[in-house]
């Protein structure tokens, strides 16, 4: 009766949040006193994933598995949950473990917490954490049923290496028929994605124009982090739309995450409250954004960033 874990992949390679999850597994797992069964799908080399505290890997492989589809991947982790009898199962809290953990609860009649932010405190009831109120405050329930399902906040828990290693298996469930079929993917390359960033430099309206963004993909260049912006940027057109973070675009739970140019609305705090530190830079001292902020800058960011892009790089140069 091992603890089950998705261990999310892309063109093969695990995403950086399948390891973390796989550490959260191990956690759990140590608790109840048994073994983590990772499945995995379409990925190339499973055996690193053995490097985070996993002892089974089912594999699946299927052309029909390619594209993510949120229904037939609940199915096959659902038959993985029967076959291996778990009783607990982790996935991420990305966009796509978000999409199929609903449908999966629902497949085995299971509680399912989101956005968990700790190992569970206690089996007996078995309680999680998760933030409440637009992660302004944090709330311990129970997960009550035979079947338990966790979503795990990204950067929450870390990564956590193990000296073990993971045997792999095929694993062949049936998969279902298609009522949506995935035409074409169009993706950025060469960058790091906001779901996996744990630096993510952010811009807004304060930047007045589209030609002016330059400064902000070179910082994130030095500092190896993500570019995203503030809905009204977005809405302009000055940046894709899939660059919008907050409330309403996709949420941000990074280590780090630089404001820059934007005033705070409470949609855009809400969805970047969970990145650990958060940096303003802004003229505006009475901008919102400086309540919520650990570190601020009252300052013009034409001329903030620049001096600080030099000092990154002076700085990374004597390493």
């Amino acid at each position: 009766m091992s603890v089950l874990v998705y261990t999310e992949s892309e063109q093969g390679h695990f995403k950086k949040a399948a390891l973390e999850v796989a550490s959260y597994a191990k956690a759990v797992a140590d608790q109840l006193g048994t073994t983590v069964t990772a499945v995995s799908v379409n990925a190339t080399d499973t055996s690193v994933l053995g490097n985070y505290g996993v002892d089974k890997v089912l594999h699946v492989t299927s052309d029909q598995l390619n594209s993510f589809n949120a229904s037939a991947y609940a199915s096959v982790i659902k038959q993985a949950a029967e076959n291996e009898n778990a009783k607990v199962i982790i996935v991420s809290s990305s966009a796509d473990s978000k999409y199929l953990a609903p449908l999966l609860a629902v497949g085995l009649n299971a509680g399912y917490a989101s956005n968990v932010v700790a190992a569970p405190s206690g089996t007996s009831p078995f309680t999680v954490k998760r933030p409440a109120f637009t992660n302004k405050a944090f709330e311990n329930i129970q997960i009550n049923t035979e079947v338990k399902i966790i979503g795990v906040s990204n950067n929450a828990f870390g990564l956590v290496e193990t000296s073990g290693s993971a045997s792999a298996e095929d694993f062949s469930p049936t998969i279902p028929g298609f009522a949506v079929k995935v035409e074409s993917v169009d993706k950025a390359t060469d960058k790091v994605t906001i779901a996996d960033a744990e630096i993510v430099v952010s811009g807004g309206r304060g930047l007045k124009g589209p030609e002016n963004w330059g400064m902000i993909e070179e910082l994130a260049e030095v500092l190896g982090a993500a570019t995203a912006c503030s809905k009204p940027v977005s809405d302009l057109g000055w940046r894709p739309h899939g660059e919008h973070v907050g409330q309403t675009g996709k949420p941000v739970a990074s280590n780090l995450y630089i404001a820059i140019g934007i005033s705070g609305a409470i949609q855009h705090l809400a969805g970047i409250n969970a990145s650990k530190v958060k940096v303003v830079v802004n003229t505006d001292p009475e901008a919102p954004f400086f309540k919520a902020a650990d570190y601020g800058v009252v300052g013009d960011a034409f001329q903030v960033i620049p001096e600080l892009i030099t000092k990154l790089k002076a700085f990374k140069a004597q390493q």
